[in-house]
C-alpha cells in the first residue's frame, strides 16, 4: 500500500497547463508514488490499486493572481483547474477518489498555447512546489 500520492496533470504541450506534469516528474524517485497524467481519469484505476491514504493532485488553476502563485483549492473549487482534456467534471471525477485526504494545488499560469517550456514565473513556482512536498510542508501553502 502506498501512503502518499502526487498526481500531476497537463498538457504536455500546452506550456504552462504543463506544470503539473513537470512537478511529477521532478519528484520520481521520492518518497511519494508521482504519477504524471494528462487527464486524472487515466490515473484513477492506479489510484484505485495503491489505496494510498493521501493523494495530492497538481495543475495549472486559473485563479486570478500573479503567474506562479500556488494555492491549495478545496474541492468545491476544482473547476478553476486547467483540466480541459478531462472529459467529465472534475468534482465527480475527485469524489471518485479513495484516501483519508485528498488536498488539490493550483499554479497560476502566465503561457498558454502550444510549446513545452514553462514560463519562468511558473518554472520557478514548480521548483518551490517540490521543495515544500519533498519536506512534507505542502500544508503551508496558502487556500484560495
Amino acid at each position: 500500500m502506498t501512503r502518499k500520492i502526487l498526481l500531476g496533470l497537463g498538457n504536455p504541450l500546452g506550456r504552462d497547463d504543463a506544470v503539473g506534469l513537470r512537478v511529477a516528474e521532478a519528484l520520481q524517485g521520492s518518497e511519494w508514488l508521482a504519477i504524471p497524467a494528462e487527464a486524472l481519469e487515466n490515473a484513477l484505476g492506479r489510484v484505485e490499486r495503491e489505496k494510498p491514504e493521501r493523494i495530492v493532485i497538481v495543475d495549472a488553476a486559473e485563479m486570478g493572481l500573479p503567474p506562479g502563485s500556488i494555492r491549495r483549492l478545496p474541492l468545491s473549487d476544482s473547476e478553476k483547474m486547467l483540466g480541459s482534456t478531462h472529459g467529465l467534471p472534475l468534482s465527480f471525477l475527485l469524489s471518485l477518489l479513495k484516501a483519508k485526504e485528498v488536498m488539490v494545488i493550483g499554479i497560476q499560469p502566465k503561457e498558454y498555447g502550444i510549446g513545452e517550456r514553462l514560463s519562468p514565473e511558473v518554472a520557478e513556482a514548480a521548483q518551490r512546489l517540490v521543495r515544500l512536498l519533498r519536506e512534507n510542508r505542502e500544508g503551508e501553502i496558502p487556500l484560495l
